[in-house]
């Protein structure tokens, strides 16, 4: 693993420059990475302000900002930049891509969602969830629509797909309230959003309480995920591959790792993962063997020159 060393336990645990030299003056090259390199830390731009992230094709990844919307599309591989997309001027949070090449993204505290070309930026669809108080959090793709969570207000918003995939219009919005053993506490409530394994129902994490729930997408009604008492505090961004979960705990800097029954009501915490280099991470995506979490640097304050990153960690 590129010689790093990441701490799997239940408890938080240069690049150099290549100079060339022909004749004179001196000329410097970017250094090469070695065939099979990955690098494990992913430099941003400086003041970016990371929440979501995304991988999609060829290897490419995309990590929305909280600044102003822009999103960074980048190489997973190397850590090149290979475009930025220019944003509205307003927040990206949770984002994923689908095979046809659309980033849906949530637009936190405008109440809104927009869909964008990957390629090229370009809008392709805009929705307007809720009136403030509201905070659109995450967004999960399942087979026949795009489902968003709001951390100010006890209900998911889902966007219906047509023939093929077609994004709606925009008034074909509908709003699940959550229900049944859905508790609103004060503070942010449900955040991370990602489907079962069995495509049957919903997870979604509530950040205030640290319970993880199931939703029925036709009802709204959650039950707890019973997961033997563990809680899973300060929750963020989810991620379901086959019968495993990744939880990823904000300030706690760990991603714990839990196995999951066949219909995803009950499960077991069998892990936790933390790095060095973790610094507040907030949502995670996979590629290959790995995971990738960008470092949204909670509590330190974002200036212009605040520096932040994307870490790539074993699963």
């Amino acid at each position: 693993m590129s010689g790093r060393i990441v701490a799997r336990t239940l408890s938080a645990a240069a690049l150099g420059a290549l100079l060339i030299v022909s004749g004179s003056p001196a000329v410097f090259a970017a250094p090469q990475s070695p065939p099979g390199h990955f690098e494990d830390v992913i430099a941003l731009p400086d003041g970016f302000q990371p929440e979501g992230i995304a991988i999609g094709h060829h290897a490419t990844g995309y990590v929305g900002s909280l600044a102003d919307g822009d999103i960074y599309v980048f190489n997973v591989r190397t850590g090149e930049e290979i475009r930025t997309l220019e944003g509205p001027g307003t927040p990206s949070v949770g984002l994923k891509i689908d095979k046809r090449g659309r980033l849906f993204i949530a637009g936190g505290p405008t109440g809104e969602a927009r869909v964008v070309d990957a390629t090229t930026g370009q809008l392709l669809a805009s929705y307007t969830f809720s009136d403030a108080p509201t905070f659109v959090n995450d967004v999960v793709l399942t087979r026949d629509a795009a489902w968003f969570t709001d951390s100010q207000q006890a209900q998911l918003y889902k966007l219906p797909f047509g023939p093929g995939g077609a994004l709606p219009e925009p008034d074909a919005v509908e709003v699940l309230p959550l229900s049944g053993e859905w508790m609103q506490q004060e503070g942010f409530n449900a955040n991370g959003i990602e489907e079962t394994t069995n495509h049957r129902a919903l997870f979604v994490i509530q950040s205030s309480t640290g319970l993880l729930f199931r939703v029925d997408p036709e009802s709204g009604g959650a039950t707890v995920v019973d997961l033997g008492g563990d809680l899973l505090t300060n929750g963020d961004g989810l991620l379901v591959v086959g019968r495993t979960l990744y939880v990823v705990q904000n300030v706690l800097n760990t991603v714990a790792v839990v196995r999951l029954n066949t219909d995803g009501t009950s499960g077991e915490l069998v892990d936790q993962l933390t790095d060095p280099d973790f610094q507040v991470p907030t949502t995670v995506a996979k590629f290959g063997k790995w995971l990738y979490l960008p470092n949204a640097r909670f509590g330190t304050p974002p200036t212009p020159a605040t520096e932040y990153s994307v870490v790539r960690i074993e699963r």
